[in-house]
């Protein structure tokens, strides 16, 4: 009975640290230089990101979806800003 308890922790965890790795953090790619206060919001969202990896950890993943949900949101808000440097660095032409 311990090792079927045992194999199944292990195998939990497994899983939750694969789809950790699935899942992946934003990217900052917009110039600094050229968009300052969008790259400052980009590197907002990595850091609102990273807090919400460690209270997954923290709370051993039970959020039921949501803290999941919010970091797809935020690499969702990441492209936006991507899109909305590139928009105006086209409508700057």
């Amino acid at each position: 009975m311990k090792r079927i308890v045992l194999g199944s922790a292990l195998g939990i965890s497994l899983i939750a640290g694969g789809v950790a790795i699935a899942q992946h953090l934003p990217v900052q790619n917009v110039s600094s230089h050229r968009h300052p206060n969008i790259a400052a919001a980009q590197r907002l969202t990595e850091q609102a990101y990273n807090k919400i990896v460690a209270a997954q950890q923290a709370n051993e993943w039970d959020m039921d979806g949501h803290a999941a949900r919010a970091k797809d949101l935020l690499d969702q808000a990441n492209r936006e800003l991507k899109a909305a440097a590139e928009a105006a660095n086209h409508n700057r032409k």
